[in-house]
């Protein structure tokens, strides 16, 4: 339900003045009556609307309701789709070349792939509540004895923790971006067969039923960990985003540090977006906490209204976390992201940065880099893509009174996490922009996002930084660049091969800026334009940071 559909219900509560002439009827002496929000039957919503779609006669023949009309979708409704049908092939799990490193766990878009480690003789317990031989044979072969939880705590006179990750097949789409982040070749994707299905449905449940991890043996110094915590799955995956998302993995993990702090005691405000397509797609919902989709263009509005109304009822630690692309923050909804960053209330804001729109198709935003193909700015004869510079949300941030600001990517896990527990630490507004792949519109494969991340950090397209007015007086004491490579350098070179590694190699990996090399390979003069941009935008942040 929008935060405007809960302004109206107050205020038609609310008995009209006759000598008043405000449309909304209400005096300063005459307080709003809230009427009661429709009380939403989670197991009836179940039962009958999400089996309705299931069945698909939900669309056509469920009668209208007032929840329909209200817009509201309970909590983890998502957790119900089934997406196994939509890959030819999924991973499997080879235990013998696992290390828990948590990657895959950490980086899949759709919560499909969950991890678990318990003590072995709890493991072992619980292994004889399975009737079946065979199953029991089955399932005891995919827990693994790692260096990581098995013989590090031996060596610590502790009881060894057997540990296993599991695939949900409702949930995978079959993008291999696990597969990809696993450098240790612990997975790799098969065929989907009716006996490797059954197997993998049967592991699944047995999973689910072992209960949560062992607590002893996940580091709270360990961030990666974190998803080990069953209470930080605040997204529950099951969101209609495309296969391999860039997004999603980002949403995932906001969820998870938020989560691990604040378990479900937080809300979202989101703009209008993809976003917002694909974890409401009726009837189904990802989140486990509240959430309202605004405006495209006043979001971070909404947000301050919701943060006024928490804090007016007591709710001043709650967290809430205000959501959109570039085209809501960098563009439409910049004056309203600028207000809510000047006013110092404590909303933090998450910024989706595709450098596209691709909820409208693929238009180009000011987040769009220079020379990029998109619509609005089509790559033809006489303009060769995006002619204008990209505009950086996080120096405009900075540059606002006391702000926590940060650019951080899904695949750099550890820099994420900090980002973001320090934007929830902070008091105050916060911004985190976060480099988002969209592999549409970028033109790339689906298991690429977080390659196609770390590649943008590489070569100075996003790089990454945490600004914390805490930490001194001064820009330079603030403002840190730690994470990037070779941060006193212009460029980044590849210690193997020396090779200078730049933002021309980021546009070789990518259909968008495919036009822009000939058939030697060589780039067009727009591209070298480009370079220099980022060149110049990289060396503004040394320079701010105390390194030039």
């Amino acid at each position: 339900m929008s935060a405007v559909d809960q302004v109206r219900s107050m205020n038609e509560a609310s008995p009209r003045d006759p000598y008043n002439n405000n449309s909304y009827g209400t005096t300063v002496d005459r307080p709003y009556v809230p009427v009661s929000l429709p009380v939403l039957d989670v197991r009836d919503f179940n039962d009958r609307v999400i089996h309705g779609y299931e069945e698909g006669y939900g669309e056509e023949e469920l009668p209208a309701d007032l929840p329909v009309a209200r817009s509201l979708i309970p909590a983890g409704t998502a957790t119900l789709r089934d997406f196994s049908y939509v890959a030819p092939e999924i991973p499997q799990y080879v235990r013998e070349n696992c290390t828990g490193c948590m990657d895959c766990v950490t980086e899949c878009p759709d919560t499909a792939i969950l991890g678990k480690v318990l003590a072995e003789s709890d493991f072992e317990a619980r292994l004889q509540t399975i009737d079946s031989e065979a199953d029991r044979l089955m399932f005891e072969q995919q827990w693994s004895r790692t260096r990581k939880y098995y013989e590090g705590p031996k060596k610590k006179g502790l009881e060894g923790g057997r540990f296993a990750i599991i695939i949900d097949p409702s949930k995978c789409k079959g993008c291999a971006e696990c597969v990809t982040v696993c450098d240790d070749d612990a997975l790799r994707m098969i065929p989907k067969t009716e006996p490797v299905m059954e197997s993998i449905r049967k592991s699944h449940r047995y999973f689910k039923n072992f209960g949560p991890s062992d607590e002893r043996y996940i580091s709270d110094n360990l961030l990666i960990d974190m998803m080990l915590k069953e209470q930080t799955h605040i997204y529950v995956g099951g969101a209609g985003s495309c296969a391999g998302c860039g997004e999603g993995t980002a949403l995932r993990m906001l969820c998870a540090a938020t989560g691990s702090k604040y378990g479900d005691q937080w809300g979202i405000v989101a703009a209008t977006g993809c976003n917002t397509v694909y974890t409401s797609t009726y009837p189904y919902n990802p989140y486990l906490v509240p959430w309202t989709n605004s405006l495209f263009e006043n979001a971070p509005a909404d947000a301050m209204g919701v943060r006024s109304r928490w804090n007016q009822i007591g709710w001043t630690g709650k967290p809430l976390w205000c959501i959109g692309g570039d085209g809501a923050m960098f563009d439409i909804g910049f004056q309203s992201l600028s207000r809510l960053l000047a006013s110092g209330m404590n909303i933090k804001v998450f910024v989706l940065d595709t450098q596209v729109y691709s909820n409208t198709g693929g238009q180009a935003s000011t987040s769009t880099y220079t020379g990029q193909n998109t619509k609005m700015s089509v790559h033809g004869k006489a303009i060769a893509g995006k002619q204008e510079r990209r505009k950086e949300i996080a120096q405009i941030a900075m540059m606002h009174p006391r702000t926590f600001v940060a650019q951080t990517t899904a695949a750099h896990v550890n820099h994420f996490y900090k980002a973001v527990l320090g934007a929830l630490e902070f008091d105050g507004p916060a911004l985190v922009c976060c480099y988002t792949t969209c592999q549409p519109e970028h033109g790339v494969a689906d298991n690429m996002a977080g390659n196609q991340a770390r590649l943008a950090v590489d070569t100075r397209a996003f790089p990454l930084l945490i600004y914390d007015p805490r930490s001194g007086e001064k820009v330079k004491e603030r403002l840190s660049l730690q994470g990037n490579p070779a941060v006193r350098e212009d460029w980044y070179k590849n210690p193997k091969t020396g090779e200078t590694i730049d933002f021309i190699d980021f546009c070789r990996s990518e259909g968008r800026f495919m036009k822009h090399f000939d058939g030697d390979g060589n780039p067009s003069p727009t591209l070298l334009a480009a370079r220099q941009d980022r060149l110049e935008n990289w060396r503004l942040l040394q320079e701010l940071a105390g390194l030039r």
